[in-house]
């Protein structure tokens, strides 16, 4: 009974302490992940539960670089902290404790320091426990370029052709592209669309990307715009960025040609140059061009021409053919050039019309043109009449002159015309009114104006009193009326001086009185007086000066004080700025004692 009593209170015991150590057992708590980017602070805490206070817990920190392979750095042991020197983060890290945390502090983070850290905490009564943390670092990488294929693609090509590459650099870990048309990623198919990448590891540890896009290009890539998407990783999240956008040159063969004038723009006229230009609705530089001149049989192998100085002989059919060098085969079109024109204006009648006094002038101009034309006569600039009939009734001197026909296409800016037609008005001599008949001078000679109207034009000659006569003819000049003359008359009296007019159909005369006038003796007198004012306010002007110093050449400071003696003398004193000596003079320049002043 006794040692059944016995064993029963040792099974208890041993129960007993087994429950004891599973309620007192260590227990470490850690996460699964730490992300931290490169160069930042990572911070990484260790959780544990133990019934011994911090002195009775030794608590280690190992890094595992994998294959189980566990190196430790730091140990504390009680209170007793100790950091391994062997690591290659010794100088980096810090390790604290509060409130049952330990925490592990990496600064300065590098790509190696991604590892399995381990922290183990062993209790002096309760066991020990252990957990770990994967700690992982990113780089961004740098941002993504595209380069697009310069030579252009031809929709011809069996394979699929290089469109781009692109590439991304130094990220971690390693990025991903993706390749977009017109917004929408690319699926890879099997000689349609291949893409090809290739991942390169630097010796810091970073990846660098580059993918080429091959593609079969279709008549529909021509305008589609291709770019990358690049994905990569930072701490606690996914980042994305894009490349610019490229287009492809695609070479298709034309299926319809055009041709058409590219300048002038609008309607054409003679004189003007004509570009034509002629080009196919496809993309193929290999394409040969031809434009014919239908009328003249005239052929340029380009597809551009040139026309310059063009006239109506030019207007036609010119003729664009297209010939595809892979196949041969030709396309074509055409398009109609007309080359507006506008003859010389006619004036009728022509040049010179002679007219009597009274009676009606009718003249007419025309110009032959290919489109609408407006005509205007002017005369001395100013318009006189509208339309192709000039029309004038009961003609004076005053009618007669020159009449211009101005022609103009409206719808053709620069496109006119024009021609002239002289009047003249039969009559007898009419001589011009003239503001002066009588005319005083005091100058030696004097010059007379006869302007006369009539036609034939009138002969004009002059005669004055003094017998006389003006050498006219070189003074004589035409004009569209008529004829004026201008002349240089000596003066030495009083004079008249006739002006003659004649013609086949009479004569007209006008007189001219001339005065001869001479400067008077008041006049004389009044110039005296102003000379003599003139000199007084330049005397005043000198005597001013001469008492400021300003005149005389005097050197240094010098007084003159004038005075007055018991005698009226004049006496002048004169200081030096050398001497304090007073000398006094008197008007004849001798010498006056001191108490003479």
């Amino acid at each position: 009974m006794a040692v059944r009593d016995s064993a029963s209170l040792l099974v208890g015991l041993v129960v007993l302490l087994h429950t004891w150590r599973a309620w007192a057992a260590v227990e470490v708590n850690m996460k699964d992940k730490v992300e931290v980017n490169l160069g930042e602070k990572a911070q990484i805490p260790c959780l544990y539960t133990s019934d011994d206070g911090i002195g009775g817990l030794t608590i280690e920190w190992f890094y595992e670089k994998g294959l189980g392979v566990k190196k430790r750095f730091f140990q504390q042991a009680g209170l007793m902290k100790t950091v391994d020197n062997s690591t290659h983060f010794t100088e980096r890290i810090s390790v604290n404790h509060s409130n049952n945390t330990m925490m592990l502090t990496i600064r300065d983070v590098k790509l190696e320091d991604q590892l399995d850290y381990i922290c183990a905490v062993k209790g002096l009564t309760d066991g020990s426990g252990e957990g770990r943390t994967k700690l992982r670092v990113f780089v961004k990488p740098e941002p993504p370029t595209i380069e697009g294929v310069q030579n252009g693609i031809s929709v011809n090509e069996e394979v699929t052709s290089l469109v781009g590459s692109c590439e991304v650099k130094n990220g971690y870990p390693r990025p991903n592209i993706t390749w977009y048309k017109d917004n929408m990623p690319l699926r890879i198919n099997k000689n349609e669309v291949e893409v090809e990448s290739t991942v390169t590891t630097q010796s810091s540890g970073l990846f660098s990307v580059k993918s080429e896009l091959k593609k079969k290009i279709v008549k529909e890539d021509k305008d589609a715009l291709f770019y990358c998407e690049v994905t990569y990783f930072v701490a606690g999240s996914t980042m994305m960025s894009e490349t610019r956008q490229i287009n492809v040159n695609v070479l298709y063969p034309s299926t319809a040609v055009k041709i058409w004038v590219e300048s002038p723009k609008g309607k054409i006229k003679e004189g003007d140059s004509i570009e034509l230009h002629c080009k196919g609705d496809g993309n193929n530089p290999s394409s040969l061009f031809l434009i014919k001149y239908l009328k003249g049989n005239a052929n340029w192998e380009n597809d551009t021409v040139l026309l310059e100085n063009v006239t109506r002989q030019n207007s036609g059919v010119y003729e664009c053919i297209s010939t595809n060098t892979e196949n041969f085969e030709d396309i074509s079109n055409n398009t109609e050039v007309f080359v507006n024109y506008l003859d010389p204006a006619v004036v009728m009648p022509n040049n010179v019309m002679v007219m009597a006094k009274g009676n009606e002038l009718k003249a007419t101009c025309n110009a032959l043109s290919s489109l609408q034309t407006k005509t205007a006569w002017f005369k001395n600039g100013q318009e006189v009449s509208e339309g192709h009939t000039l029309i004038l009734k009961n003609v004076t001197f005053d009618t007669a002159g020159v009449y211009k026909c101005v022609v103009t296409v409206p719808e053709i800016e620069g496109m006119t015309t024009s021609s002239s037609l002289r009047v003249h008005v039969e009559g007898q001599p009419e001589i011009m009114e003239t503001p002066l008949t009588v005319i005083e001078t005091f100058d030696k000679t004097v010059e007379l104006v006869c302007d006369v109207r009539g036609y034939p034009a009138p002969t004009i000659t002059w005669i004055v009193s003094d017998g006389m006569v003006p050498d006219s003819d070189n003074h004589m000049t035409t004009t569209d009326y008529g004829t004026k003359s201008v002349v240089m008359v000596d003066v030495t009296s009083n004079a008249t001086a006739v002006c003659n007019a004649s013609n086949e159909h009479g004569t007209d005369m006008r007189t001219f009185n001339i005065k001869a006038k001479t400067k008077s003796n008041g006049f004389i007198i009044a110039v005296l007086i102003v000379c003599v004012l003139l000199l007084a306010i330049l005397g005043s002007v000198l005597y001013f000066l001469y008492k400021k110093g300003k005149i005389c050449g005097r050197a240094g400071k010098q007084d003159l004080t004038r005075e007055k003696s018991s005698k009226d003398n004049i006496v002048v004193e004169m200081k030096s700025d050398n001497t304090e000596e007073a000398i006094l003079l008197g008007v004849n320049g001798e010498k006056q004692p001191p108490n003479d002043q």
